[in-house]
């Protein structure tokens, strides 16, 4: 999803006159978890930047099913990219991460500073832990070897390219399928996990697109002046966030459900609240752009045309 997003902006790019030259793999094509893989492409393309997108994601019942291959992969891909993107001389790179990286009962709104400061949410544990992993790579190697290798955290992100799947996918997603079949077969209610009191914060993909490429554009300087070398990451986020109640009634509007939405509190919340702090973003002269129903209306277009 994420990956597509930001191809899709380096292609205006293109359009536009930028002389810019793609160069990309499929899952198929390309497997970040074997290492020789990996050393072979970046042998043979030679890229100048290197944007790290791929990761294996999921919502808490994947995580919780999955917990191995969550950190495994993760950490796989990781080391092996910003391991061979040194060694074939690649010096800037951007690593894409998550903002589950920050302690369960961080302060809120999350600030950078708030990493390794406490325990990580147990549902998503080993993904965070192969997140904070990636964000002290890009730095080591910055200190050790003088590359320019920067990480950005973005919120919960959702959009066109979403994954939809009915056990593995994050809530939006999750939410739209959901209530778009209720819908379809008439049915009087939607049952949600949790209680529905959560907290979360929503950034469309195509805004995480713009603020990756602005991260990644910065001039050096400007970089370093708003980060420190062990503490480089960005938060990137609206610095709004909704309940998940709430969520659901506004994703129930634009399917048009009109029946009952049940939260089953037997099942995990997960973190109360996860609201970051993008003042570090701000400051350097990025904000997010599209509005939380706005992109929910475009997510579940997608999503209607994805189904044709």
């Amino acid at each position: 999803m994420v990956g597509s997003a930001i191809i899709r902006r380096l292609q205006a790019r293109q359009e536009s006159g930028e002389a810019i030259e793609l160069i990309t793999r499929t899952h198929a094509e390309l497997d970040l978890i074997e290492q020789a893989q990996v050393r072979d492409f970046f042998s043979s393309e030679c890229p100048d930047v290197v944007i790290l997108a791929a990761a294996k994601v999921g919502g808490i019942h994947a995580n919780n099913t999955y917990p191995a291959e969550f950190i495994y992969q993760n950490m796989m891909m990781e080391c092996n990219v910003v391991h061979q993107a040194w060694e074939a001389g690649v010096n800037r790179l951007l690593l894409l991460g998550s903002s589950c990286v920050y302690p369960k009962l961080a302060p809120q709104p999350m600030s950078e500073d708030s990493l390794l400061t406490g325990m990580l949410e147990p549902t998503n544990e080993p993904y965070a832990i192969a997140k904070i992993a990636g964000i002290k790579l890009c730095e080591s190697y910055n200190r050790q070897y003088g590359v320019d290798y920067r990480s950005v955290m973005p919120t919960n992100l959702y959009g066109p390219g979403d994954n939809f799947h009915p056990e593995n996918s994050h809530v939006v997603p999750a939410l739209i399928r959901r209530f778009h079949e209720a819908v379809a077969t008439g049915a009087p209610e939607v049952v949600i996990w949790g209680s529905g009191k959560p907290y979360r914060e929503f950034l469309h993909v195509d805004d995480m697109a713009e603020a990756s490429l602005f991260v990644l554009d910065l001039p050096l300087a400007d970089y370093e002046a708003n980060t420190q070398p062990m503490l480089s990451h960005i938060n990137v986020g609206t610095g709004q966030d909704v309940t998940i109640a709430e969520l659901a009634g506004l994703i129930a509007e634009i399917t048009g459900f009109s029946g009952s939405i049940v939260f089953d509190s037997s099942k995990p919340d997960g973190t109360p609240r996860k609201l970051m702090d993008v003042s570090r973003l701000t400051n350097m002269g990025w904000q997010a752009k599209i509005k939380l129903r706005e992109g929910l209306e475009d997510a579940y277009r997608w999503y209607q045309a994805s189904m044709m």
